[in-house]
């Protein structure tokens, strides 16, 4: 069965941190473009973060400086999010999703940030 479960997320510190995780099975993912997106209560699904097969990061101007993508393919594929300086409007469902050939895409469940004093 292919599936994508993350894990790590929670209730953050404005300015803290989180890492969350994405744990990909039952394929090889190791070649596919891993990404990390959000949603928060009334806005369009945002993508946050990319990472490459080959390790070629890119992030939302909002993030950038903040959060870093990295993936571990030696078994199964991982894929994580570093999330630094937590903001308010970090707040979201955050997604994992796959990039694979010919356009196919797999998704996660979603895992809650809220970032709250």
């Amino acid at each position: 069965q292919v599936q994508l479960v993350e894990s790590g997320g929670g209730l953050g510190q404005p300015g803290g941190s989180l890492r969350l995780s994405c744990a990909a099975s039952g394929r090889d993912f190791s070649s596919d473009v891993m990404r990390w997106y959000r949603q928060a209560p009334g806005n369009q699904r945002e993508l946050v973060a990319i990472i490459t097969s080959g390790g070629i990061t890119n992030y939302a101007d909002s993030v950038k400086g903040r959060f870093t993508i990295s993936r571990d393919n030696v078994k199964n594929t991982v894929v994580y999010l570093q999330m630094n300086g937590l903001k308010p409007e970090d707040t979201a469902v955050y997604y994992c999703n796959a990039l694979g050939p010919l356009g196919l895409q797999f998704w996660g469940q979603g895992t809650q940030v809220t970032v709250s004093a």
